[in-house]
C-alpha cells in the first residue's frame, strides 16, 4: 500500500520508522527543510507543493500535521481521489467545514478514517448513535509541559463543551472531538493541568441505556513532542496496518 504523509514531524517519523505492510512513498510539509530531512532519512519523495504531492500514485493520504493543515488540505486530498486518515480531528469541530468535507467525500465515494488517537473505546461509544446516552464526559489531565503552562498547582483550565475546548487548546484536545463524533453527541470536557504529573491522562465517563463505563488511559508523550500522546501515533500505525486485513475488528 502506497502512503502519502502530510506532516513530517514526530508522528510522521514514528510511522516511517515502523512501516511494514505499507510504504510511505511521498511526504508533504509546508517547511521545505523539514520535508527534505524526512526524505533523506526515510526515502519518501519530498514535496512542499500539495498539488504536486497529490499527483503521486498514492493509495491513501495520512494527515499528521495540524488542524490548520486539515482545513487547508483535506478537501484537496479527496478531490484528488484519495482516501484520508485524519489525526488532527479537532478540525471537524467546525460544523460547516465538517459538513462540507463529508459531502465531498460522499459525492466522490471517498472515505475519511479517524484513528482512536490517545484513547480507547471509540468503537463502543458509537452505540450513542443508536441508543439513549445520558452522559458523555471527558476529563483530561496533562503535565505543565504538554500544555505550555506555567501553572504551579493542580488546576482546571477549562470546563465546558468539546468544541469550545478545542478552540482554546487545539493541539491538546482532539480526543474530545473524536468522542463526540463517535457518539453523535457533544462531550462535556474538563481540561486540567498537573505540574506533578509525568503522563497524559484521559478519563471517560459514559452512561446510557446500555449501562455505564469508566475508562482511564494514562499514556506517555510521543518522543520529541510532549503535546502528542505516543498512543495517538500508534493508533494511526495500527489503522494503516489493518486496512488490507480480511479480518476487521471493532470497526
Amino acid at each position: 500500500m502506497k502512503v502519502g504523509v502530510i506532516g513530517c514531524g514526530n508522528v510522521g517519523s514514528i510511522l516511517a520508522e515502523r512501516q511494514k505492510s505499507f510504504k510511505i512513498v511521498a511526504a508533504y510539509d509546508s517547511i521545505p527543510e523539514r520535508v527534505a530531512a524526512f526524505s533523506d532519512k526515510y526515502g519518501a519523495k519530498p514535496f512542499s507543493d500539495i498539488d504536486a504531492f497529490l499527483q503521486e500514485p498514492l493509495d491513501i493520504v495520512v494527515e499528521v500535521a495540524s488542524i490548520n493543515a486539515v482545513k487547508d488540505l483535506a478537501e484537496k486530498v479527496l478531490l484528488a481521489g484519495r482516501d484520508l486518515i485524519l489525526l488532527s480531528v479537532g478540525a471537524l469541530a467546525d460544523d460547516a467545514f465538517r459538513k462540507e468535507l463529508l459531502t465531498t467525500a460522499k459525492q466522490l465515494h471517498r472515505r475519511i478514517h479517524i484513528p482512536s488517537g490517545a484513547i480507547m473505546g471509540l468503537d463502543n461509544v458509537r452505540v450513542g448513535k443508536i441508543s439513549r446516552v445520558d452522559k458523555l464526559f471527558l476529563k483530561t489531565t496533562k503535565p505543565s509541559r504538554s500544555l505550555n503552562s506555567n501553572e504551579s498547582v493542580f488546576k482546571c483550565l477549562f470546563a465546558g463543551k468539546a468544541r469550545d475546548c478545542v478552540a482554546l487548546y487545539p493541539k491538546n484536545t482532539n480526543v474530545a472531538i473524536s468522542l463526540s463524533l463517535a457518539c453523535g453527541r457533544e462531550a462535556d470536557v474538563e481540561l486540567w493541568v498537573d505540574p506533578k504529573a509525568e503522563q497524559n491522562m484521559h478519563e471517560i465517563f459514559f452512561e446510557g441505556e446500555f449501562g455505564d463505563a469508566y475508562i482511564r488511559i494514562r499514556n506517555l508523550p510521543a518522543p520529541e513532542n510532549p503535546a502528542t500522546s505516543y498512543l495517538a501515533a500508534l493508533s494511526v500505525l495500527s489503522l494503516l496496518e489493518s486496512l488490507d486485513s480480511p479480518l476487521v475488528i471493532g470497526a
